[in-house]
């Protein structure tokens, strides 16, 4: 069967490419597609402030066309919906990678407005879509601190998740992964989460550990010491107001399925065997790197502190004084490993401990170029090259998802749709 796809939060398409693949002789560029899907609808805004430019959503209409994508604020178009001005295609799964902002609850579904997060928080805008399109499956990606925030309640935000989701009819799996455990070539942690609607009933450590579509798709080795069940059901103002009050650590751990409310959740180790790829893979012959990459020896002292262990006296901008430390980290980064996770703050010049930089063969340090970016994320290379600036080009590599590791979870997705075995 087709499976007919909604893209969310697009991006500059990884999703897309995850499941409908690429071949681009030309740029030498191939993945095989993950089964049959066809992705139907998407969406991308980038909010005021943030750009002065749709600068993602041009590069996406530029890779799949100009009538693949609505560049608009999601929570107008689903206002257009509501008021039958819009309409979007009937499909099967929505998928989409959103920011982890603050989930908290102001009022419970029984007044007028109903549930109600605050302003610009998108998972309420999923919310609505999965109310208003209710497709029979959803694959999302967060960041992992999402099964702990907030400090205050630890596990909240993802308990009101669950129990939206639960609401609405969907069983549950999550998965945090480290790509780099699955043979990609950049160390980015992220949670992954697959719902499907009104599923046929499921052993939930069964699936958590062994038959369920994330362990299927990456393999893991359960730590049999770490697990819990619990209950996550109800109002999401409810579990706003009291989940995890007093909680030091957060129930959720690595893994996890949720049916009906009932939660099992265990801690669980990759059980893959490669092949790995590192740093050192993805990188361009230095003759293709511009000279502005590399750091003059001048400043080089200015990365090294940065990149440095310190313990020093720092004063706040109200006059308190207080002793910061941090630990050292290696300078530049070993290409003979995964690197570390791409954040948005990866471009420009500028002396920085987040950045990477590696040695050239002729002994000077450089920063990464953006078609390095790009393959980190296992996207084709030159896929940014869309006439967005480096500096654009890196934050959204910073934005985006490691493409390897939901191909991964959408073939397996695909594999059981086409035999008809129970998703």
């Amino acid at each position: 069967m087709t499976i007919r796809v909604a893209e969310l939060f697009a991006g500059v398409g990884g999703f897309r490419l995850a499941l409908d693949g690429y071949d681009d002789e030309s740029h030498g560029w191939h993945l095989p597609a993950a089964g049959s899907y066809e992705t139907i609808w998407a969406n991308q805004w980038e909010p005021p402030g943030t750009a002065t430019k749709q600068f993602a959503a041009d590069c996406y209409k530029l890779r799949f066309g100009e009538d693949s994508l609505v560049n608009e604020d999601i929570e107008k178009v689903l206002d257009q919906v509501e008021a039958g001005e819009m309409e979007i295609p009937e499909h099967d799964m929505v998928v989409g990678g959103f920011p982890c902002q603050d989930y908290s609850v102001a009022r419970p579904l029984s007044q007028a407005n109903g549930i109600e997060g605050k302003k610009g928080v998108l998972w309420w805008q999923i919310y609505r879509f999965l109310y208003l399109c209710s497709p029979k499956y959803a694959l999302f990606e967060n960041v992992d601190r999402l099964l702990k925030s907030p400090a205050s309640q630890r596990g909240r935000d993802f308990a009101i998740m669950l129990a939206c989701l639960n609401e609405q009819g969907y069983s549950v799996e999550w998965r945090v992964v480290n790509s780099a455990d699955y043979g990609a070539p950049q160390r980015r942690r992220r949670v992954y989460i697959f719902a499907q609607k009104n599923a046929e009933s499921w052993n939930l450590e069964e699936r958590v550990l062994r038959n369920g579509v994330m362990a299927s798709a990456l393999p893991v080795v359960p730590a049999a010491t770490k697990q819990n069940t619990l209950h996550v059901e109800g109002e999401p103002y409810e579990i706003s107001e009291n989940f995890g009050k007093g909680l030091k650590v957060s129930p959720f751990y690595k893994a996890g399925a949720m049916q009906n409310g009932e939660v099992y959740t265990a801690e669980v180790t990759a059980d893959y065997h490669g092949p790995f790829e590192t740093l050192g893979d993805v990188l361009v012959d230095d003759s293709d790197v511009p000279e502005s990459y590399f750091i003059d020896s001048s400043k080089l002292k200015r990365w090294e502190y940065f990149k440095g262990g310190k313990k020093e006296e720092r004063t706040h901008a109200s006059g308190f004084t207080y002793m910061y430390s941090e630990g050292g980290m290696a300078f530049p980064d070993p290409i003979d490993k995964p690197s570390r996770t791409i954040l948005t703050s990866e471009g420009g010049a500028g002396a920085s401990r987040t950045k990477h930089a590696v040695r050239a063969q002729d002994g000077r340090v450089r920063r990464l170029v953006p078609d390095e970016l790009d393959q980190l994320q296992t996207f084709p290379k030159g896929w940014t090259n869309s006439g967005m600036t480096d500096g654009r080009r890196a934050f959204c590599m910073g934005n985006a998802l490691v493409v390897s590791i939901v191909h991964r979870i959408a073939e397996e997705i695909a594999r059981r749709a086409g035999e008809q075995i129970v998703l």
